[in-house]
């Protein structure tokens, strides 16, 4: 099976020993977002945990830890947008990223890490202009480090309009500028770009344009050289896409990243006050058991399909 770690919170960036810890002790315990006493126990031993799915801004305080994660099948998103602190204020300086990505590529290999440049945000400090540039010199750093990036536009979602007013799609023109250049500059560099964001409408500009998804199935065959059976269903995103984002052991309003962007966390206040109950010892990345928990067990098996 597969285990996600990163549509919640970032594991690698902020709760590494409570991660390894939990690959010490074999299992963890993972609270449902919008049934909080369901509780799903999930075993990490590598006999039926096929691949680990990361996804961060931060990849090095985990980096101590991989030989430790070498019974497992990895494949590891790095997302790099170019933003300074006024968007990502606790968000390593893309350089140093940078470093980090070849240092990763370099132990688990070009086929098991990718690039994501989203969200794009437009205003006059962050211009089309500038991300175009900002995209090329990334690939400019990378391209013998990975042959996939994956670009997207902001979502302003209800709760993102009430929190940062500020944040504001951009224009289609500018969308369609902006997919233009980076497909080009992608193209020119050998490497498969993506889109993740809702504008599928995009391909009718950028015939080549890959719409399917970022993270999906063939990502992980390739990662570990091995086709997978997933008997689970993949209907996280069914219309939408076809990345695989099925169990995912992170909790929402727990990121310390604190972007002005992000849909994973409410307020400031709520994820410190989440972040004090977290526990290293613990199963759950936050808290603990609580009296009225119902506890299901995870039915997991390995999906290698053996030669």
């Amino acid at each position: 099976m597969i285990i996600n770690t990163g549509q919640r919170t970032d594991i690698p960036a902020f709760y590494t020993k409570w991660f390894i810890s939990r690959i010490k002790e074999g299992y963890v315990c993972v609270r449902n977002p919008y049934y909080p006493n369901l509780v799903t126990k999930f075993s990490l031993s590598p006999d039926v945990v096929d691949v680990i799915g990361f996804c961060t801004k931060n990849p090095r305080p985990m980096f101590k830890y991989l030989d430790i994660l070498k019974p497992y099948g990895q494949f590891w998103y790095i997302t790099i947008t170019g933003f300074l602190k006024d968007i990502e204020p606790n968000v390593p300086n893309f350089n140093e990223v940078i470093e980090d990505f070849k240092y990763l590529s370099n132990i688990i290999g070009k086929n098991a890490i990718g690039i994501r440049y989203t969200p794009i945000i437009i205003n006059k400090r962050y211009t089309k202009e500038y991300h175009v540039k900002m995209f090329e010199y990334i690939i400019n750093q990378l391209k013998d480090y990975t042959s996939l990036v994956t670009f997207g536009f902001l979502d302003v979602y209800d709760k993102l309009k009430r929190k940062h007013p500020e944040l504001k799609d951009c224009c289609d023109e500018d969308k369609i500028f902006i997919t233009k250049h980076l497909y080009e500059i992608s193209k020119n560099n050998n490497m498969d770009l993506r889109l993740c964001s809702k504008e599928k409408w995009l391909k009718d500009y950028v015939t080549q344009l890959d719409i399917n998804g970022c993270m999906r199935l063939e990502d992980y065959e390739k990662a570990i050289c091995c086709k997978l059976d997933v008997k689970q269903k993949m209907a996280a995103r069914k219309g939408y896409c076809n990345c695989y984002l099925s169990n995912d052991i992170g909790a929402y309003n727990s990121c310390l990243h604190l972007c002005t962007y992000c849909y994973a966390n409410g307020n400031k206040d709520l994820v410190m006050n989440n972040y004090r109950k977290h526990d290293i010892n613990s199963p759950f990345i936050i808290g603990n058991y609580k009296e009225n928990d119902i506890i299901k067990i995870a039915k997991q098996e390995s999906y290698k399909i053996k030669s």
